[in-house]
């Protein structure tokens, strides 16, 4: 399979795309945040009934990064998309598609 087979939405190619739009996607975009979250706070409820400052601190930290790492995944795929969409305009031969037709297909 070469480029132009790709950018030409061949039809081999669109229950991978569909997989991965409906599949993928979602587990990166809501699973990952979620689970990330539920660790923090796990981690933070420890040290809430050690009760020692130290690690109350520590487990606020952590709880910190990872809502920031969590907000961060959930829009990794809103990011590649957006940057996709600036960068790869394509025009290799004469009735290739864009590779957002492909993409929109596979919804």
């Amino acid at each position: 399979m070469n480029l132009v087979q790709i950018l030409a939405c061949d039809e081999n190619l669109l229950p991978i795309l569909q997989f991965i739009r409906r599949g993928v996607f979602p587990i990166i975009q809501i699973g990952i945040p979620i689970i990330l979250i539920v660790m923090g706070t796990i981690d933070l409820g420890k040290a809430v009934l050690s009760s020692d400052d130290k690690e109350i601190k520590g487990a606020t930290s952590k709880l910190v990064k990872r809502a920031i790492a969590a907000v961060a995944v959930f829009f990794v795929t809103t990011i590649v998309t957006l940057l996709m969409g600036l960068f790869a305009k394509t025009s290799v031969k004469e009735g290739t598609t864009d590779w957002r037709e492909c993409w929109d297909e596979a919804a």
